[in-house]
């Protein structure tokens, strides 16, 4: 269905107060959601949404309105309402002219084709896998979300962008239980496309995976605490750059003073050896697209260059407050939500270091296999990080499990510290929150080795 509206008077009518930029954001979406916890069905929720959002930047303040539908006669007088806030002179608009994406995402088996019965039984499926894992498995949670978007970007700059997106992730969490300890295990897949996901990952093996996590921890003896190398595996995902790096670089965070790398621009803020990009465009990932819902291109970024603060992740209004241009980073969740700076898939890049003489030159230290949830402070750089999956290191071998181990350290002194850069990638992929959003976005990064790294441990019992 096309996303038909005569865009010129609407954003003409929200300049007539003044202001930098005039924008309309139009969305259709569809989802399905399937939730079974504990061996049923719990929840099968489908549903449509549309609807417009009208933003107003003047000031380099936002003036922001939404509402669903997509006729002159509705979103008129939501324009008229922003421009009373400007106080200016009447701001030309300027000719549309249509934006070529940074990637041109297609899905081969839109999962609009695949009837929610089979979507059904693939859940049904992961959920008896994981069963099967181990006898100790005593809980099993399986989500299933599938999301379509087709979305229209105007704006008085001229901007004209449309698209189609289409979105899947499914994500398994297993509790194992003994003798009264609880462990619990996760694992998920997904990305942009359609059901043929699904067939280059079968989704039972993820569902082996996040029991196999739980169970082993469960055997796992209590991680010891102190200062030690760690060794990140490329499996453990992103939330190492993430959360630690990657937070701190958006552009409103930089703007308002909130981040440790704020005014940086030039410096060295990590090793020589490490580089971080952010990249919309990587075909499959969760956090690529064509465009931003700015109507900015996908692109890539490196704003780490060897160890070099070269830039920030920017929406447009963000780049107007610090004088740059913007990076395709103004995500929003939907019409009902105004841009802001957000990732799309953030990474460490691969080096030249084998990732098995990475652990075989660690005499003794910590290897991580499997990252949990972290919290970072933006504005100093700490970070406290918890680890799904663990190994002690011992004689250069990744030795026995532990558990309950938590990595605790600042952002740019760790990027500064790493001493090796494995040649591999790993990914992992989630939604992040900011600002009550959510966002699609894909992490990744290779086998790094952190000399000195404090670890948090559990006492025995």
């Amino acid at each position: 269905m096309s996303l038909d509206c005569d865009a010129l008077p609407i954003l003409e009518a929200a300049l007539a107060g003044g202001g930098q930029m005039s924008e309309l954001f139009l969305e259709r979406s569809t989802g399905l959601m399937i939730v079974m916890d504990d061996g049923k069905v719990e929840k099968v929720l489908g549903g449509v949404d549309q609807g417009a959002g009208l933003r107003l930047i003047y000031d380099l303040k936002t003036a922001y309105a939404y509402g669903n539908q997509f006729d002159q006669d509705s979103l008129l007088p939501l324009a008229r309402n922003l421009a009373l806030l400007s106080q200016g002179k009447p701001v030309a608009t300027q000719a549309l002219r249509p934006v070529q994406p940074g990637l041109i995402t297609q899905a081969q088996r839109p999962f609009k084709d695949t009837d929610t019965a089979i979507k059904v039984d693939m859940v049904k499926a992961a959920e008896a896998a994981a069963r099967e894992v181990d006898s100790r498995i005593s809980q099993v949670r399986v989500i299933y979300m599938d999301r379509g978007q087709q979305v229209r970007i105007l704006n008085s700059l001229g901007v004209e962008a449309e698209e189609e997106r289409s979105q899947i992730i499914m994500a398994v969490h297993c509790v194992a239980t003994q003798d009264g300890r609880v462990q619990t295990g996760y694992e998920s897949m997904g990305g942009i496309g359609g059901m043929e996901i699904f067939e280059r990952k079968d989704p039972t093996k993820v569902a082996k995976e996040a029991a196999r996590r739980a169970v082993l921890m469960l055997e796992a003896d209590p991680a010891p605490g102190g200062a030690m190398p760690v060794v990140l595996s490329a499996e453990a995902g992103g939330t190492m750059v993430h959360e630690a790096v990657g937070h701190g670089l958006e552009g409103d965070l930089v703007y308002e003073k909130m981040s440790v790398y704020a005014g940086r621009i030039g410096e060295k803020v990590a090793s020589e050896l490490v580089t971080v990009l952010d990249d919309g465009t990587v075909p499959g990932r969760r956090g690529s697209g064509g465009f931003d819902d700015e109507g900015t291109p996908c692109r890539k970024n490196v704003v780490i260059d060897k160890g070099v603060l070269k830039g920030y992740l920017q929406d447009r209004l963000s780049a107007w407050k610090l004088e740059a241009q913007p990076t395709g980073n103004g995500r929003r969740e939907s019409y009902r939500h105004r841009p802001i700076p957000r990732m799309t898939n953030t990474m460490i890049a691969p080096g030249t270091d084998d990732p098995d003489s990475i652990v075989r030159s660690t005499g003794e230290g910590l290897f991580v296999r499997k990252m949990g949830g972290g919290q970072v402070n933006t504005i100093n750089g700490d970070f406290v990080f918890e680890v799904s999956e663990g190994y002690l290191i011992k004689d250069g071998k990744v030795d026995r499990p532990v558990r309950g181990a938590t990595l605790t350290g600042n952002g740019p002194e760790v990027l500064s510290q790493i001493d090796k850069v494995g040649s591999d990638l790993g990914w992992s992929l989630g939604t992040c929150g900011k600002d009550g959003q959510g966002s699609p976005v894909g992490d990744a990064q290779p086998t790094l080795r952190i000399p000195r790294l404090v670890v948090g441990g559990q006492q025995q019992g």
